[in-house]
């Protein structure tokens, strides 16, 4: 078995990431302490204590200097990079003083833009059940609002102590393992899934409850920004299962941003206000234990992506039949808490 990419063993590039991230967060959570980057407790959040934020910096720069080590050179790389430097400058500024929802949004633009316009990486057309459809003068907007929407999902999935930073990782690794298995190893898909899984496992030993630094929007926007990426680019060619899987991957947290903008419509309110009605909050309140919960999304994720490795390297209609049943008993979840009714609930209270 072949376990070396671009010359390096892949479980070397996973412990010098890890390893890098674990030398550089404390470093960053000193600095973002000294610059008043701290998330403080109000009645969206969890901690009653304020804690540092802007972690996603210590991830950002593990990334740069593993991917300076170990991945090859690409031309693709640097509109990525740019994008990417764009992005985390916006969530810096945000974990520092908060930015309002549109001008999140408008650095959120800019570094899609930046990596289709100038990176050329769009989803031109798409090949389904051996027929192309193109999406001609489609395609720039089409990836654009992907790129956005995956970033955002990630972003609101940051709500718990180790949740975005476990859930990121459970995609790194599921996405590497099905590059290994498609002989598609020496992508460059594949190298940032191991830089990055490596990555997060660092932040991991400082952010899993009881947390002593939060990766604030510079990490969860990042996240998502090279999640995204690493959908579109894909594996050997643009196929519907190359940007299928990745979503349903990241279903639990996709599902959970499309029911927050659900609520928030509903109350009369704009989709970017926060609360603290996301399904990780509604368990919360079952659970009465961060760790209980975040392990519970943990092993939900984690089904998810065992069945989609599957779909991938095994039996599709065993998996399309194991994907049905993962839904039903999601939905079921979801009945069992208040995380589609809560307005319903809340004004019922009030009158």
């Amino acid at each position: 078995m072949n376990l070396f990419i671009n010359g390096y063993n892949i479980f070397i590039i996973v412990l010098v990431s890890f390893l890098f991230t674990l030398f550089l967060t404390p470093i960053v959570r000193w600095i973002a302490m000294r610059i008043g980057a701290m998330d403080k407790p109000n009645k969206r959040k969890v901690q009653d204590v304020p804690i540092a934020s802007m972690g996603g910096l210590a991830i950002f720069l593990t990334f740069l200097l593993s991917y300076m080590i170990f991945a090859p050179i690409d031309t693709r790389i640097i509109s990525v990079m740019i994008g990417a430097f764009i992005i985390i400058l916006t969530g810096i500024i945000d974990d520092i003083n908060p930015l309002r929802a549109r001008e999140k949004l408008f650095g959120q633009l800019i570094s899609a833009l930046v990596v289709t316009i100038y990176g050329g990486v769009a989803i031109e057309h798409i090949q389904v059940f051996g027929h192309i459809i193109s999406f001609g003068i489609f395609s720039y907007p089409i990836t654009i609002f992907f790129i956005v929407a995956i970033m955002n999902a990630i972003d609101l999935a940051d709500g718990l102590d180790g949740l975005a930073a476990g859930t990121t990782t459970i995609y790194f690794v599921t996405t590497a393992i099905i590059g290994y298995f498609m002989s598609d190893l020496a992508g460059l898909n594949v190298i940032l899934c191991l830089i990055l899984a490596g990555s997060c496992l660092g932040f991991l030993m400082y952010n899993f409850a009881p947390a002593s630094i939060y990766m604030g929007d510079t990490g969860s926007l990042f996240l998502g920004y090279m999640i995204s990426i690493i959908a579109l680019v894909g594996f050997k060619s643009t196929t519907i299962t190359s940007l299928i899987i990745p979503i349903v991957m990241l279903f639990v947290p996709i599902i959970d941003t499309l029911l927050a903008m659900e609520r928030r419509l509903l109350k009369g309110q704009s989709v970017g206000d926060a609360d603290r009605e996301h399904l990780h909050h509604q368990l919360l309140k079952k659970t009465k234990s961060v760790t209980k919960t975040v392990l519970i999304m943990y092993v939900i994720n984690g089904l998810f992506s065992i069945v989609s490795v599957l779909y991938v390297l095994g039996n599709k209609k065993l998996s399309i039949i194991l994907y049905c049943i993962l839904l039903a008993l999601f939905i079921i979840l979801i009945f069992t808490t208040d995380v589609l009714f809560e307005h319903k609930k809340k004004d019922k209270d009030e009158n």
